[in-house]
């Protein structure tokens, strides 16, 4: 951008707001404490903008034709931290250019992105937008029909010029016999194809539609239709690892590629084997699970949005794997509610074929299965912090963080009939109780856990892990301590040394004084450490 082209742009038409901002201007509200008056700062600006559909703010300009030069201070020297600043606040990537005329005076330029599709921006919860020379809250009807681009379906849209021939007859019959082998109909398999493809509803009267490219297209004709469709996987070393070791792009009909696509993240080199030490065995598992990486990469198919343009992509190392994809969170979806909201995906008809097909279990159940793998697999849950209104990223942890964990929930849910296991919730709540972070206690799911006896609620210390949990320690299995004395020695010492006054206290109802210090003693060296003398000696748990 040259100042030169600048000087010739209408405000309105063009997408740009002019300020002179010589100094001190504000960036978020200044000190007025009147609504109107606040919304005029960089943030409010860069709102309007947004939702006009991306723009310029100038800063150092005359706002009246030819705007002229008058410099600004804004930001100098800090540009970079402005960028961060404002997408910290708005989750919008900016991009700043300082430009200088022949007197070195300052202008700014905030390129502005549009706002995420059927999505308004909001400043101090208020939609803006810009009316005359004022910001003003966007009226209903404007942002209704903001909420409306959201494509109640895309996958439904009529694909001009697909045909019949550009379909891939390796993938209809990979569709025929997964349909088959889900709902067990025999005539599935020889039905005439228009038919087959008719009942799954991919064809209209105007003709296949994109979910029918999307599941059984060719790859050069998906390439042609719908060049966006790509799922591409890095391979790096570490995850710090700038540059990728090894790259693959997949532009497969979805019927072939999902299983192409783990078969290369399965290699033993991108999927190394992991030891667990899970007392009496030394066991080993792979760093990803199939079940969980094909529901996350289908889970990103399903919710991306084909109208924004980039690929999906998977970044796999031995540490983590992360999946990206393009669009944000479906309307009403949010961190906070991801579990529990009942979403639907972008792409319906794709979904319900999917469903028919047995790939997924059933629409909208991924993210449960995800998280219930991780948990069960002794892995940290799998993460979506890095998610914006423009995609959502999610992060899946190879690492074994706790093997006693996996061990009692892998035989807890072999002991126990598929009605009866536990379900997402449970487990996310144990997950929660046992490491402390006050998050994710679902009050339905603590009376079962209670009724059960997997937790306890104790009059001091609140929930904890039952004995169930103990009894597949390590320190139990090798017959070092009991499960019920290990358990209150955990929530005893949890939070650091105690002296043996704790202990007195919590066995004051069934042992005597003498019993207890014998009972602790005993323990020293195989399960408790021993510090100091006298009566400052101190207790911790070993490891």
């Amino acid at each position: 951008m040259e100042l030169s082209q600048l000087n010739k742009l209408r405000e309105r038409e063009d997408h740009v707001e002019f300020k002179e901002a010589k100094h001190n201007y504000p960036f978020s509200g200044g000190s007025s404490s009147d609504p109107k008056e606040r919304r005029k700062c960089i943030l409010g600006y860069i709102v309007a903008i947004a939702n006009e559909k991306g723009g310029m703010l100038v800063l150092g300009m005359a706002d009246k034709i030819p705007h002229e030069v008058v410099g600004s201070d804004f930001a100098e020297g800090k540009t970079g931290q402005l960028e961060d600043e404002i997408y910290k606040r708005l989750y919008i990537r900016v991009h700043c250019e300082e430009l200088f005329d022949e007197n070195m005076k300052r202008v700014l330029v905030i390129h502005i992105p549009s706002r995420p599709i059927g999505k308004a921006l909001r400043f101090e919860g208020v939609p803006l937008m810009r009316v005359g020379e004022s910001l003003r809250e966007m009226d209903d009807q404007e942002y209704f029909s903001i909420l409306q681009e959201q494509d109640p379906d895309f996958s439904v849209r009529t694909c001009n010029g697909l045909t019949m021939d550009d379909l891939s007859e390796e993938a209809i019959v990979r569709m025929r016999e997964l349909i088959h082998s889900k709902r067990g109909k025999e005539d599935v398999l020889t039905i005439p194809t228009e038919q087959l493809i008719s009942d799954l509803g991919l064809v209209s009267p105007e003709g296949l539609n994109y979910a029918a490219l999307i599941l059984l297209g060719k790859p050069e004709i998906i390439g042609k239709y719908l060049p966006q469709n790509k799922v591409i996987v890095e391979y790096r070393i570490s995850e710090n690892q700038i540059r990728y070791s090894a790259r693959q792009e997949f532009c497969e009909p979805l019927f072939l590629g999902i299983d192409k696509i783990w078969e290369y993240i399965n290699q033993d080199a991108i999927n190394p084997i992991i030891h667990i030490d899970s007392y009496p065995q030394l066991i080993s598992v792979p760093s990803y699970s199939e079940e969980t990486i094909r529901e996350a990469i289908l889970n990103a198919i399903q919710h991306r949005s084909y109208q924004m343009g980039g690929d999906i992509l998977i970044k796999v190392s031995p540490e983590s794997i992360e999946i990206s994809n393009s669009g944000g969170f479906p309307y009403g979806v949010n961190l906070s509610n991801i579990l529990t909201v009942n979403s639907s995906p972008r792409s319906r008809r794709l979904a319900e074929v999917i469903e028919k097909a047995g790939l997924i279990e059933r629409s909208g159940q991924g993210v449960d299965i995800m998280f219930a793998n991780c948990i069960i697999e002794g892995r940290s849950i799998p993460s979506y912090d890095a998610s914006d209104d423009f995609q959502v990223n999610l992060r899946i942890e190879s690492k074994i963080v706790d093997a006693h964990l996996r061990n009692y929930l892998m035989t807890l849910m072999a002991s126990r009939l598929p009605v009866d296991r536990l379900n997402v919730f449970d487990l996310i709540t144990i997950y929660s109780i046992i490491r402390k972070d006050g998050t994710g206690i679902f009050d339905r799911s603590i009376q079962r856990l209670v009724e059960e006896g997997i937790i306890v609620n104790h009059p001091v210390y609140g929930y904890q892990m039952g004995n169930q949990f103990f009894e597949h320690h390590p320190k139990v299995l090798k017959n070092l301590v009991d499960s019920d004395t290990l358990r209150r020695l955990y929530y005893i010492l949890e939070d650091g040394p105690k002296s043996m006054s704790s202990f007195l206290e919590e066995w004051e109802q069934e042992l005597t004084i003498k019993q207890i210090r014998t009972k602790i003693e005993k323990l020293v060296g195989t399960v408790l450490m021993k510090n100091g003398k006298g009566r400052g000696t101190t207790y911790t748990l070993v490891n």
